[in-house]
This record gives C-alpha cells, sequence and structure tokens, in this order.
C-alpha cells in the first residue's frame, strides 16, 4: 500500500540531495520517477533540481495554477522537492494520487520559514502525510538545527519581510532556537 511522505529539515540538512539519491535508487532499481518541484523555486534554474553537494537533475516544474492529480504521467514513484511551496490544494491532489492510484509520494521540503512559522504545503504535509521524518542538521553550536535563520549581507538576522526568499548559504544560516533568539536579542541590545 503506498503512502505519503514529508521528509523535512532545515536549510542545509540534505533533503535535495536525498531526494535525488532517492530517484536513483528507484531508477537504479527499473522504476520509473515523476520528479517534480514547485515553479517558485528557479535559484538553480528553472527545472533544476540542485544539492549542496552538487547533485543535480531536471524535474518536471509545478506552477500554482496546476493540478497535480491532472497533470500526473504515470511513474512508479513520485519525488517532490521543495514541497513546502505547493500549495495545499496541491498537496490534496499528492495525497489523492496515493489513495487512488496507490502511488507512493515523497515529499522533501522545509517545515517553516525564516521566523518559525509553518509554510502552507508543509502545514498541509503534517496534517496529511502518513510519514513524517526529520532530516536533521546542526547548529554552530552542536545543537539540532531547527530554525532557517534568514541573514541579511552583513550577517545580522533578519526579522521582517516576505514569506519567501530564494537563496542559499549567503541568505539562510540553520540555527537552533536558543541561538536564533540569543542573536536576536544580541542585535537588539
Amino acid at each position: 500500500m503506498a503512502k505519503l511522505y514529508f521528509k523535512y529539515g532545515a536549510m542545509g540538512s540534505s533533503k535535495s540531495a536525498q531526494a535525488l539519491i532517492t530517484q536513483f535508487n528507484y531508477e537504479e532499481l527499473g522504476m520509473s520517477v515523476w520528479l517534480i518541484k514547485p515553479s517558485v523555486d528557479d535559484r538553480d534554474g528553472k527545472n533544476i533540481i540542485r544539492s549542496r553537494i552538487g547533485l543535480q537533475r531536471t524535474a518536471e516544474v509545478i506552477t500554482p495554477e496546476d493540478n497535480i492529480f491532472e497533470k500526473f504521467p504515470g511513474a512508479d514513484v513520485i519525488i517532490a522537492d521543495e514541497a513546502q511551496f505547493f500549495k495545499p490544494e496541491q498537496i490534496d491532489q499528492l495525497r489523492a494520487i496515493v489513495d487512488e492510484k496507490d502511488i507512493p509520494v515523497l515529499c522533501f521540503g522545509l517545515r517553516t520559514d525564516f521566523l518559525t512559522h509553518f509554510f502552507p504545503g508543509a502545514m498541509r504535509l503534517m496534517e496529511l502525510a502518513d510519514s513524517i521524518t526529520e532530516i536533521k542538521t546542526v547548529c554552530a553550536c552542536g545543537s539540532k538545527a531547527t530554525v532557517n535563520a534568514r541573514i541579511d549581507e552583513n550577517g545580522k538576522i533578519v526579522t521582517s519581510g516576505g514569506q519567501i526568499l530564494l537563496g542559499g548559504n549567503d541568505s539562510y544560516v540553520a540555527m537552533c532556537h536558543r541561538c536564533w533568539v540569543k542573536k536576536i536579542r544580541e542585535q537588539q541590545a
């Protein structure tokens, strides 16, 4: 029986790398994979999924207007990167593929934004997924990182702005909650 999986972690926790490795593993077994990503994620190219360690593949781009259920071309498995950027209705469509077509769907992405608020797609995944797994990474202090701290060009933590700002190590640092709050307080003092 197929399941809907949500594998989440802070920035730099190897989510995209694990998505691409999972795709490779399925394909090595002769299975077909529909690799998808939301159109808002164009940091590495419109249809490219790239990990920080250099793995990359082309993926089908899903726009906010797309109905994923209707667009599904047929495959043995669906792997979705940056799933937090899908609309909640699109997460419902992925759930319908699992239920009605018995196809496993593996979603990789962030749970929360730079202010520790849920992304709408991630919230819906937390509500619907059969399996939820945290991909762990560490803060500079050695504790588990749970916050995607947005930083400016001077390395200061940003505490206002839009929910979506695409960026890598130049824009975000994974931190534990304690260090994040401490740095914000230090900046305000």
